[in-house]
């Protein structure tokens, strides 16, 4: 990107794509948009990226100053990588190419969808008008990862980490919630099947369900 191919233009989108425009490199934006990883926890989320490939997106996220490296602390110890607030100011881009993305034809809708991503879908596709009156907090709890969300005044906001006495604990994987939220799936077939798990308002529960409605397909 910043260091090989370049599109030799003096546009600021040209240039944009220099810097996060090869293959995976937004992705990678996507995978640290929830708070910085370990390599080994970006390629749980990005199964279908080799090592040597990742490794080499990271290499140039960091040139270009999109992503950082951090070591932290004993006991942990460990180096994480993490974006940096110019980084961070990609979540728009991701966020409008998802929304684009969605309107696709040949969207495959009902594939598998990584923790991370069905977040950042929920932040996407939010809208307040069908989330109405709705006034709850929730976590989510997905695998071993945890999330605080809450739906207020209009405004949807989701951040990793534990509740705090939410109104609706949901449990289940990414695609058994996708299913749910995104192609109306049936929560008592789910939650029958053991896919799915809803703890305290169940009504809160279901207008949450409701609240990210996809956007119309384009026109084939």
């Amino acid at each position: 990107m910043a260091t090989t191919r370049t599109y030799g233009e003096g546009c600021a989108a040209a240039h944009a794509l220099d810097l996060v425009g090869e293959r995976w490199a937004l992705l990678v934006v996507r995978e640290l948009l929830l708070g910085p990883k370990r390599f080994t926890d970006l390629r749980r989320g990005m199964p279908s990226a080799s090592p040597n490939v990742l490794s080499q997106r990271l290499r140039d996220l960091e040139v270009a100053g999109v992503v950082a490296k951090r070591r932290l602390p004993p006991p942990a110890a460990s180096q994480v990588y993490e974006l940096t607030d110019w980084g961070v100011d990609l979540e728009p881009v991701v966020k409008a190419l998802g929304r684009w993305g969605a309107r696709s034809p040949a969207m495959p809708h009902g594939q598998i969808l990584g923790t991370d991503s069905f977040i950042l879908a929920l932040r996407t596709m939010f809208d307040s008008a069908s989330a109405g009156k709705l006034d709850a907090t929730y976590e989510l709890r997905i695998g071993d990862d945890r999330f605080s969300a809450s739906v207020e005044n209009g405004e949807f906001e989701v951040e990793r980490g534990n509740g705090d006495r939410p109104d609706v604990v949901l449990e289940g994987d990414s695609s058994a919630l996708a299913a749910l939220v995104f192609l109306d799936g049936d929560l008592a077939e789910l939650e029958k099947a053991g896919d799915v798990k809803v703890e305290g308002d169940r009504a809160a529960a279901q207008a949450l369900f409701g609240a990210f409605p996809l956007p119309e397909p384009a026109a084939a």
